[in-house]
């Protein structure tokens, strides 16, 4: 809709923009195409506090410095990708992981692009890189210096090296943008606590308790034992600070226009080094307000929409992840309003199919799996998942209760037990978890422990089971199986490609003994790691040979790349996941046996959902598979890429 206000101002603004800049027919096209809804936003967001018109005129500004600064070759890159389609490919699959835990630092990862490489990952998430506190930085999400790569992984320069190769070997980068909360340490905190009023208005910085203790009636606590409550007293100030997360993370006050402006610079800054992906942590708690939880607010909606265009006129071949972590009805939200393409996000984490597969490994059943996934709200087209079974944090439970009544289960006992069964607590459990932030005021309780140790693969090799190691391996591969080919960007945790187990080390440190989290962030023993791989017999190659071929598998099947075509079948087996993927004629139908039994299928629900049943053929054995029986069988913990042989 035609705004003149906003015509008039951008009229002014690139008058005064310099004159290669307003001669570059890009920016000015995207620029213009994106301002009117720019400048409603920073209506919407400071009509009613501040001159936003002089704001929006700094944040243009930055726009044209930083794609002055813009590197010929990126340019080319957003010119090829602008079409949104890159990320949608069933080509791209990822791997996260810390570089100092993988490789020492970033020279080592160098040395460790051939393996990934043959792994077939060819999008890497690397973890927290920025200077951060030697201690008191969350893994790398306290931030003291957006600018910097942090001395223990490198230099700047170590890192524009790792990006130039993997932009060499077709590869992507994703890396960490904290845009809620900043470290204790950080020059603008710095500035705060010695009294400079400009930056104490980048935090939330109040002098008693009254405003503080209305917001704790609402807010809710993250990490209850280790940090429980929201506000935090500087003895330099005087002043009590939002720390949502941790004591010594600030939360920023996006409030105030000069916020955003800086975080957009910043992001803007790191595009221009080449990342390709930026993950933006806790976007859901960017908007603080009294009276709520301070979640999933419509302004912090606002605010990625600000990010999103402002990328879109700056960089547009760079993707934003939503790291939000909350209920299926609202991480749709955060890919935008649009039906067409995402305006907020492009990606986003898939965290409810992460945990609903972790419950249908507890229940040997998929009947809340199977009713998660029938009722997840519609994706925007454009935009896409991250699917994964581990990451660096632990799992949370936050899938529908109703999806869990509708299963035939009580929403408290069922979590409760799925808990128990992860942390070693259910008699007969193959798991070994710990829980993570247990709440005594209502129970709750997430859970830690790295993908071989909770599927069992720990326990049966302490035991020194041939059978229960062959069972945690295939409960392994099932899993990657069905976010290899679910609709999304499959991303590995690094370690889980060779099936590396807990590592208690981090009970002996001071610095991470109070964060089980650390369970599952385990240093790599590279020696280990090659002497494994080598004998054929051991559950770590096995486990990498098969994903290697998995990922070989997704590269050539085009009806995988995320077009909106996933379809949850109904096998009429409570043990049995199904899910069709379509692309024209091309099709594949995924059967997953979460049971640690036979499974079977009758022949005729297979010729029901559209596939010949004279000429089936299951992509990951390369095997016919023959239906004379009336069935197809699934042995325990199998699952089949069927397809029609051509």
């Amino acid at each position: 809709m035609f705004n003149p206000k906003a015509h008039n101002l951008l009229k002014e603004i690139i008058n005064d923009l310099p004159s290669a800049i307003r001669q570059d027919e890009d920016f000015v096209f995207r620029l213009a195409t994106n301002f009117s809804g720019l400048y409603q936003r920073f209506q919407d967001l400071y009509g009613s506090k501040h001159s936003f018109e002089g704001a929006l005129g700094q944040l243009v500004t930055v726009l044209a410095n930083q794609y002055n600064n813009r590197s010929e070759g990126l340019r080319l890159k957003d010119l090829e990708r602008q079409d949104g389609q890159w990320f949608l490919s069933n080509e791209v699959t990822g791997m996260m992981l810390y570089v100092d835990r993988f490789s020492d630092d970033l020279k080592g990862l160098l040395t460790k692009m051939d393996y990934l490489e043959d792994l077939g990952i060819n999008l890497l998430h690397l973890m927290p890189l920025l200077e951060g506190p030697k201690e008191k930085n969350d893994g790398g999400y306290a931030v003291s210096d957006y600018f910097k790569i942090d001395k223990r992984f490198g230099s700047n320069n170590d890192f524009h090296k790792v990006v130039h190769e993997t932009h060499n070997r077709e590869m992507y980068v994703m890396c960490d943008l904290v845009i809620n909360h900043t470290s204790e340490e950080h020059e603008w905190a710095q500035l705060a606590k010695k009294g400079d009023p400009k930056y104490q208005d980048y935090y939330y910085m109040f002098n008693d308790r009254t405003v503080p203790d209305l917001f704790e009636r609402s807010l809710p606590e993250v990490f209850p034992e280790s940090s429980p409550g929201n506000f935090t007293f500087s003895e330099e100030m005087g002043k009590w600070v939002m720390t949502v997360f941790n004591d010594y993370q600030w939360d920023l006050n996006y409030g105030n226009p000069q916020v955003l402006i800086e975080m957009i610079n910043i992001l803007l800054t790191q595009a221009n080094w080449g990342i390709d992906i930026f993950r933006l942590d806790a976007v859901a708690f960017v908007w603080k307000k009294l009276g709520a939880t301070s979640q999933n607010l419509p302004e912090a909606h606002t605010i990625l929409q600000i990010y999103k265009a402002c990328t879109q006129i700056v960089a547009p071949g760079v993707a934003l992840l939503a790291e939000a972590i909350v209920a299926p009805d609202e991480i749709v939200k955060y890919f935008g309003t649009s039906n067409i393409a995402g305006n907020e996000c492009d990606i986003a984490y898939h965290a409810t199919l992460m945990a609903l597969l972790w419950d249908s490994i507890a229940t040997h059943n998929c009947k809340v799996l199977t009713n998660g996934l029938q009722s997840m709200p519609f994706k925007v087209h454009g935009a896409t998942w991250i699917n994964y079974v581990r990451c660096h944090d632990d799992i949370g439970l936050g899938y529908s209760d109703e999806d869990i009544w509708r299963a035939g289960y009580n929403p408290h006992e069922h979590r409760k037990f799925i808990v128990n069964f992860f942390t070693g607590r259910f008699d007969g459990t193959f798991a070994s978890g710990m829980p993570f932030m247990y709440n005594p005021k209502n129970g709750d309780a997430r859970i830690s422990g790295s993908l071989a140790s909770l599927a069992g693969l720990e326990k049966a090799i302490e035991e020194d089971d041939i059978d229960k190691i062959d069972f945690a391996v295939k409960r392994i591969l099932l899993l990657h199986a069905i976010i290899i080919s679910y609709g999304g960007i499959p991303m590995l945790y690094y370690g889980d490609e060779t099936g590396t187990e807990n590592d208690y080390s981090f009970l002996q440190d001071d610095k991470t003994a109070d964060d089980n989290r650390w369970l599952h962030r385990p240093k790599i023993d590279w020696k280990k790691q090659f002497e494994n791989l080598k004998d054929e017999r051991n559950p770590r190659a096995i486990i990498f040979k098969a994903l290697k071929k998995m990922i070989q598998t997704r590269k050539s099947s085009p009806e995988w790349a995320d077009h909106n075509s996933c379809r949850i079948l109904d096998t009429g087996n409570d043990h049995v996941l199904a899910f069709e993927r379509r692309l024209g004629d091309k099709v594949t139908l995924t059967l997953a046996n979460f049971k640690d039994s036979d499974q079977w299928l009758p022949i005729d629900w297979v010729a029901e959902n559209r596939l010949n049943i004279d000429n089936l053929y299951d992509k990951y054995t390369e095997e016919h598979i023959n239906g004379i029986s009336g069935a197809v069988t699934l042995s325990p913990y199998q699952f089949m890429w069927l397809t029609e042989e051509y």
